[in-house]
């Protein structure tokens, strides 16, 4: 069944590693902008977070970040791009590769660009600043930088199912995506909260994500609840983009 899905995610692969340097100099940048700009200009300011110096407490969530977001772009784009500029889903569906293969295939190529960059962005900042963690902190993180990079690839792919205006994309991730990512504890404790909002914002998945992330990787907890609620949201989340792309082909 996966043979059409990696046929297509070798095709995207091919693509990226052509523009490899362009692409990781680009999403490299905003990240390491940011880190030097609040983690390292404003530390002396802010000082200790949770116990812990404000740019060892952002590290963390910028690595997530590039990884979700560069995970959600390479969906959404993507998709768009081959659905409405270049109709090779098109060109996909009159061979034997199934609507859910191609969507596999998306997601599959989403989830491996995020995975890269948000690698690089994390190779960078151990470069050049004193972040430093156990290895075995990095297998917990990863519990939560896999399913979190599969879950925004699959909202990549419902946004670039449904929207036929690149504008609306765009407006998309301004309104909704990215305030989900700052709305969950990325440059400030969940404890800043009113008590009045705090419940539901660690309800989103986005706060189990980046909350649960950032405490494996640096104080090497593994928080089961968050790794479940991102688990079961990207899976949910994989389940609508099959089920939607098949009734927008459908039709």
């Amino acid at each position: 069944m996966l043979r059409g899905s990696r046929a297509i995610w070798q095709r995207d692969m091919q693509v990226l590693r052509r523009s490899i340097f362009s692409e990781l100099v680009a999403v490299i940048a905003y990240p390491l902008t940011i880190y030097l700009a609040f983690g390292i200009g404003m530390q002396s300011y802010i000082g200790l977070v949770d116990g812990a110096p404000y740019s060892l407490f952002i590290a963390p969530g910028l690595i997530t970040m590039t990884a979700v977001n560069a995970a959600y772009n390479e969906s959404v784009w993507s998709l768009w791009f081959h659905r409405r500029v270049q109709f090779t889903i098109e060109s996909y569906r009159v061979t034997p590769v199934s609507v859910s293969e191609i969507v596999i295939a998306k997601i599959m190529s989403g989830f491996t660009h995020g995975i890269i960059k948000g690698c690089a962005v994390g190779l960078v900042i151990f470069a050049i600043t004193p972040f430093r963690f156990p290895l075995e902190h990095l297998l917990h993180y990863l519990l939560f930088l896999i399913p979190g990079s599969a879950l925004f690839s699959c909202a990549g792919i419902i946004s670039g199912t449904v929207m036929d205006k690149p504008e609306t994309i765009g407006k998309v991730e301004a309104v909704l995506v990215m305030p989900l990512i700052f709305m969950s504890g990325l440059f400030f404790p969940l404890s800043s909260y009113p008590p009045s909002i705090i419940t539901w914002v660690r309800a989103l998945p986005t706060t189990a994500l980046f909350e649960g992330a950032r405490r494996a990787l640096v104080a090497g907890d593994l928080l089961l609840l968050p790794v479940l609620q991102v688990l079961v949201s990207a899976l949910l989340t994989f389940i609508a983009a099959v089920v939607i792309f098949r009734y927008k082909m459908a039709e």
